[in-house]
């Protein structure tokens, strides 16, 4: 994708706030406290106008470009090239819920825009895979408004979150609804992932009293909403392993060139050369196919699922080889706890299982073509 004059000077200042702000040094640090993100750091990125890119103007939000969905997918590559902690991705998830179906939720809106607030999605249950439109959490109509039953693992930053977007089955139909993580019957607990300094939580609701004014669109909206939020989830994902690929293929080809072997730098050898070629093809296939899935979410397009499911499936499958074959021309040095090579890998592996595994993205696709053939 071709950026615009106000995209590079965008990306750019981004770039040089990660650089600054939280180096590699910076992840390492926060790994060794036990800490996913600094707040104030967060805020600080909120003043940039990362949380407000989705959001329209009317709302309090706004983007540089006028095309919100790919604003923010060039400053998730940028994240992936120093793989940056913070809440990006599950508050930008969030907010691509509730701006479409703002009424009520104004406030929190402008909380989660300013940087005030964190605010996650919790859709995963339990045990479960990704099943976003099959929640077994209740949510009960009682007479003040609902009663949510049930629990959710898998919550990014869900310690640190003061509102949870929650995915639930009332009756035969799926609602969402925002739920303060200090409601009474609420218990977050934490949990580990692989990631350096990603952190999650398991949330059991026990009989959680919520308002009326807590469902998020109605009833009918529901299913578009989270195709809506799992699409914007799917892109981040993608174009932030985009970044991370291509910060370990340039050091990893820079290491080659640094180091000799007979008097000859490592990447004058035909061998290595081939292998480079091939990363970078792998490279380029893997960014193509995540911007054609933010150009199709962007605007809407009646494929973009699928879009965002091809994305999914071709980088979570791709991009783990092809850090791994970086760790092997790295030599010895790159499977040691002190080479930055594993952050990467680590996040690479961590975006591939979530919001679903290239197989289900493969059995969604295939489906959807098998629905195409049948009519």
């Amino acid at each position: 994708m071709s950026a615009n004059p106000e995209q590079l000077l965008f990306t750019s200042t981004a770039q040089a706030f990660l650089d600054k702000e939280v180096p590699l040094t910076r992840v390492r640090e926060l790994h060794a406290e036990g800490t996913s993100f600094d707040p104030t750091w967060w805020q600080r990125a909120a003043e940039l106008g990362w949380a407000s890119l989705l959001v329209p103007e009317e709302l309090g939000g706004g983007s540089v470009s006028g095309n919100g969905v790919a604003d923010l997918a060039l400053l998730a590559e940028q994240a992936g090239r120093t793989v940056a902690p913070g809440p990006l991705h599950p508050v930008s998830v969030v907010l691509a819920g509730l701006v479409e179906a703002p009424e009520g939720h104004e406030e929190l809106i402008e909380s989660l825009v300013s940087g005030e607030k964190v605010a996650s999605w919790a859709v995963y249950e339990p045990g479960n895979p990704w099943a976003p439109t099959e929640p077994t959490l209740t949510a009960t109509e009682t007479a003040e408004g609902f009663r949510l039953d049930g629990a959710k693992d898998r919550v990014e930053a869900g310690a640190e979150s003061a509102v949870l977007l929650v995915t639930a089955r009332c009756g035969d139909q799926v609602r969402q609804f925002v739920v303060g993580t200090d409601a009474a019957g609420v218990t977050v607990t934490g949990q580990q992932s692989v990631d350096m300094v990603k952190r999650y939580a398991r949330v059991t609701f026990d009989g959680v009293s919520i308002p009326a004014s807590a469902a998020v669109g109605t009833a009918e909206q529901t299913t578009t909403l989270i195709a809506r939020q799992a699409g914007i989830a799917q892109l981040l994902q993608c174009a932030e392993t985009v970044g991370i690929l291509g910060a370990v293929l340039d050091f990893t080809i820079q290491w080659a060139l640094d180091r000799h072997s007979f008097g000859r730098p490592l990447a004058s050898y035909q061998a290595l050369k081939h292998q480079f070629a091939d990363l970078k093809i792998g490279f380029e296939s893997c960014r193509a196919t995540t911007y054609a899935a933010v150009k199709a979410i962007a605007t809407g397009a009646p494929d973009a699922s699928i879009k965002a499911s091809i994305a999914k499936s071709y980088v979570g499958e791709h991009a783990c080889d092809m850090l791994q074959r970086c760790v092997q021309l790295h030599g010895g040095i790159g499977v040691t706890w002190e080479h930055d090579l594993h952050l990467y890998l680590r996040r690479a592996m961590l975006n591939r299982s979530m919001f679903g595994t290239p197989d289900d993205h493969n059995l969604a696709v295939y489906a959807a073509e098998a629905d195409k053939a049948a009519s």
